[in-house]
C-alpha cells in the first residue's frame, strides 16, 4: 500500500513534502481493552486490562470543508474495532499485540501513520503509570 513505509526512522520514507503537510492528527486518549495478554499460566486463564492512546495521521481537510462524517476518520467505528481485535486476541506480549493492532488499523482504515501506546497497568506493583511499549508506524 503507498505510503506505509513501516519506518518512522528512515530520513528515505517516500512520503512526500506535500503530504506531510496535509496529515493532521486524530487521537484517542486512555482507550481500555479486555484482552487474554501474558506470559504467565494464570495470565492465559483471564483477561486484563489494556490502556491504550492513539494519534492517528489523516488529512482533516476534506471532511471539515463540507462537513462530511463519510471524509473524516471516524474514531468511533476505530475505537469499536479496537474493542473487538482486543476481545479475540490471546498474545504473550504486547509488543505482538500492539504490532498487530497497528497493521489491523492501517490496513483496514487506510491511515498512513500512527503512533500507539499500550500500557499493562498492574504488571509491574512499582510502576505506579503502567509498563508497556509505544510504537510509531507508516510515514508522516
Amino acid at each position: 500500500m503507498p505510503g506505509l513505509c513501516f519506518d518512522s526512522g528512515n530520513a528515505d520514507c517516500w512520503a512526500t513534502r506535500e503530504l506531510e503537510k496535509g496529515l493532521d492528527r486524530v487521537f484517542i486518549e486512555g482507550l481500555e481493552v479486555d484482552t487474554v495478554i501474558g506470559a504467565y499460566d494464570w495470565e492465559r486463564t483471564i483477561r486484563q486490562c489494556l490502556r491504550l492512546d492513539l494519534q492517528l495521521g489523516w488529512d482533516n481537510k476534506p471532511a471539515a470543508a463540507g462537513d462530511d462524517l463519510d471524509k473524516a476518520l471516524d474514531y468511533a467505528k476505530l475505537s469499536e474495532r479496537v474493542q473487538a481485535f482486543a476481545s479475540e486476541a490471546t498474545f504473550i506480549l504486547v509488543e505482538t499485540f500492539a504490532e498487530r493492532l497497528a497493521e489491523m488499523l492501517m490496513s483496514e482504515f487506510q491511515i498512513p501513520w500512527l503512533r500507539l501506546k499500550v500500557t499493562k497497568p498492574g504488571a509491574v506493583p512499582a510502576a505506579q503509570g503502567g509498563v508497556g511499549v509505544e510504537i510509531e508506524r507508516g510515514c508522516r
